[in-house]
């Protein structure tokens, strides 16, 4: 399952993660949001124990929403020892995103 992230825990969750991390920036009125969701929910459970794989409401979580310049949604954030390596803005087939996810494993 893919973990939730939130202002809060962001920096031990995934600035000081050994593993790589996936962000899912995301909001419940979001309508590309809601295709982007379950295949998030698969990477979660298929990179389990080799990648961290979650989701952040932008809406409940402003701050890193501002941090990261984020002005569209989903856009999901590939993290490696702390920092953005790469980035997908939009809606896009799972394949992307895994070929995204082994680039940085």
């Amino acid at each position: 399952m893919a973990l939730e992230f939130t202002d809060a825990n962001f920096e031990e969750k995934v600035l000081k993660s050994e593993l790589p991390v996936v962000i899912d920036l995301w909001a419940e009125w979001c309508g590309p949001c809601r295709m982007v969701g379950p295949i998030i929910e698969e990477l979660a459970t298929e990179y389990q124990g080799k990648a961290i794989v979650g989701k952040l409401d932008v809406d409940s979580n402003p701050e890193t929403s501002v941090k990261y310049g984020i002005r569209n949604i989903p856009t999901v954030l590939f993290f490696k020892n702390g920092e953005v390596v790469d980035k997908q803005v939009g809606a896009v087939s799972k394949k992307k995103y895994i070929e995204k996810l082994d680039a940085i494993l």
